[in-house]
């Protein structure tokens, strides 16, 4: 007669403690690997530093940006992060975002009357993307911007 029953799923010589230490061996290889998975992700959401805007460096990016447009004149976020341009009756802003720079424009006279809000003036830019734009404000580049008529008339 031949036994036709379930047999053993255990391989010849291998006992139930060597199965254990198989799969313990696959679980910590996973674990490794999503740890390392997640160390590369927070590296690369890591920004690489950005040199603080000059007037050349901003011109030139903004010329970039804006070809067809002239700079009447700049005013400058008091940390470096971002420039608001004039160009006639369009606000040229250029600010970082990340490691890079976003460009966008909106009406002078909007930019003008954004508030200042915990030492940030505030542009609402309309654009999903980048619904709002925030620059530091210091003591030395106010919010908004004074020619030097508007200071005399003051």
């Amino acid at each position: 007669m031949v036994d036709v029953g379930p047999r053993a799923t255990t391989l010849p010589g291998r006992g139930e403690g060597e199965h254990v230490n198989e799969t313990l061996l696959k679980l910590a290889v996973s674990a490794g690997l999503v740890a390392f998975m997640i160390v590369v992700a927070a590296w690369a959401r890591i920004a690489r530093p950005v040199a603080p805007l000059d007037d050349a460096s901003a011109r030139e990016l903004l010329a970039g940006e804006f070809p067809d447009r002239a700079i009447d004149s700049l005013w400058f976020a008091g940390d470096g992060a971002g420039v608001i341009g004039r160009s006639g009756e369009e606000a040229l802003i250029l600010y970082r975002l990340g490691d890079s720079w976003v460009a966008r424009t909106m009406p002078w006279r909007l930019a003008l009357v954004a508030p200042v809000l915990r030492g940030k003036v505030l542009l609402k830019l309309r654009d999903p993307a980048a619904p709002i734009a925030r620059l530091a404000v210091s003591g030395v580049n106010p919010w908004p911007p004074q020619t030097p008529g508007e200071a005399l008339a003051a």
